[in-house]
C-alpha cells in the first residue's frame, strides 16, 4: 500500500504540497486531479523519493522512503510525464537495461520483456531505435519499463500524455487488472472522464492541499451535485409531468418529444428510487428511468473554481 502522513515538499519559498495525508490500499487506484501548480507532480516525486521532503512520512509496500529508498523502489513502478530515455539504445535493449537494475532472473528476463511489448503494442518496434519513436510510443515504452519488474505500487503521472485513443484504453484495461491483482496505483491525469472511469476514489489538489477526497459518489453527495434524469413515458403522461414538476428535488422538467422527459434532480439513489415507486403509484406507465450524473468537469469547478488538468 501507499501510507502518506503530513507530506510538505517545499521549493525555497513556494510550498508545493502543505502537509497533505493520503492512503492508497492494495487493490485501488486514486487520482490526483487539480490545476496546473497544484502540487500533483511534486507530490509524486516525494513519494518516489526523488525529491526530499521537509516533513512527513511516506511508506511505499511497507519500505519507508525516507530511511530505506532502495527497498521501496524494488516494489514501486514509477511513471514521469515525460520520462528520459536512451535514445541510441533499441527497445529491446532498453527493457534489458531496466530489468538488470529491476534484479529480475536472468533466465526471466527475455520472457517478461516479450510479454509487455506484446501487451503494449511494440512487436513491430522491437528491434528499433528509441530515437525514432513517436511520442505515443515512447509512452507506451516507458509504460513497459515501469511494469516490467511487477511492482506492489504504482506511482504515475499522466501517464496517457500522448497516447492515442488505443493507448489510452490498453492503459485503462492494464491498470484495471493490476488493481485486482492488488497493486496499489496512484495516478494523475488530466483527462477527467477517463479517471472517472478507471479510479475507486479521488484527491483533488489545489496549492498543495487537498480540497476534497472520497469516492466519486462521496464527492458527489459533499456537493449535493444534480444529475439528470431521463424518463420514458406511454400516454397519458399528465398525471406523471405533475408529480414530477412537485416532487422534492426536481426542476427545470422538460420534453424532448410526446413520451420522453428530462429534469435536473438533486436528490440521491433513495429518492430517484422513490420517485419511480411514486411515478407506478400514481399509475403512469414508465417504459424507461435513468439518472446521467453531473459531468466531472462540473464537479471539478465547483470544487476548485478553476480548470483542473
Amino acid at each position: 500500500m501507499i501510507s502518506i502522513q503530513g507530506l510538505r515538499v517545499d521549493y525555497d519559498t513556494v510550498t508545493a504540497v502543505a502537509g497533505v495525508d493520503l492512503e492508497v490500499h492494495e487493490g485501488e487506484i486514486v487520482g490526483l486531479v487539480g490545476p496546473n501548480g497544484a502540487g500533483k507532480t511534486s507530490l509524486i516525486k516525494a513519494a518516489a523519493g526523488l525529491i526530499e521532503p521537509i516533513g512527513g512520512r511516506i511508506v511505499l509496500a511497507g519500505a519507508d522512503m525516507l530511511l530505506d529508498p532502495e527497498k521501496g523502489w524494488l516494489h514501486m513502478g514509477y511513471m514521469p510525464d515525460f520520462s528520459p530515455v536512451y535514445e541510441g539504445l533499441k527497445v529491446w535493449e532498453y527493457l534489458e537495461v531496466f530489468a538488470v537494475a529491476y534484479r529480475i532472473p536472468m533466465q526471466e528476463r527475455m520472457g517478461r520483456i516479450k510479454y509487455w511489448v506484446e501487451r503494449l503494442n511494440l512487436n513491430s518496434k522491437w528491434d528499433e531505435c528509441i530515437q525514432g519513436l513517436s511520442r505515443g510510443m515512447r509512452q507506451r515504452l516507458v509504460l513497459a519499463k515501469t511494469l516490467l519488474h511487477q511492482p506492489d505500487v504504482l506511482l504515475l503521472d499522466e501517464p496517457a500524455s500522448g497516447m492515442d485513443p488505443l493507448g489510452r484504453i490498453d492503459l485503462r484495461e492494464i491498470l484495471k487488472e493490476r488493481a485486482r491483482e492488488g497493486v496499489a496505483v496512484l495516478i494523475s491525469s488530466h483527462i477527467l472522464s477517463e479517471m472517472d472511469e478507471l479510479c475507486t476514489s479521488l484527491a483533488v489538489m489545489e496549492k498543495g492541499v487537498f480540497l476534497v477526497s472520497g469516492t466519486l459518489a462521496d464527492i458527489r453527495s459533499t456537493l449535493r451535485s444534480e444529475s439528470r434524469l431521463h424518463i420514458q413515458l406511454i400516454p397519458p403522461v399528465e398525471s406523471a409531468i405533475e408529480l414530477l414538476e412537485k416532487w422534492p428535488g426536481i426542476s427545470g422538467v422538460q420534453a424532448k418529444d410526446s413520451h420522453t422527459y428530462t429534469a435536473d434532480f438533486s436528490g440521491g439513489e433513495e429518492s430517484a428510487a422513490d420517485l419511480l415507486a411514486a411515478l407506478h403509484h400514481a399509475g403512469a406507465r414508465v417504459s424507461s428511468f435513468s439518472r446521467e450524473p453531473e459531468k466531472m468537469e462540473s464537479l471539478f469547478l465547483q470544487i476548485g473554481g478553476k480548470e483542473v488538468s
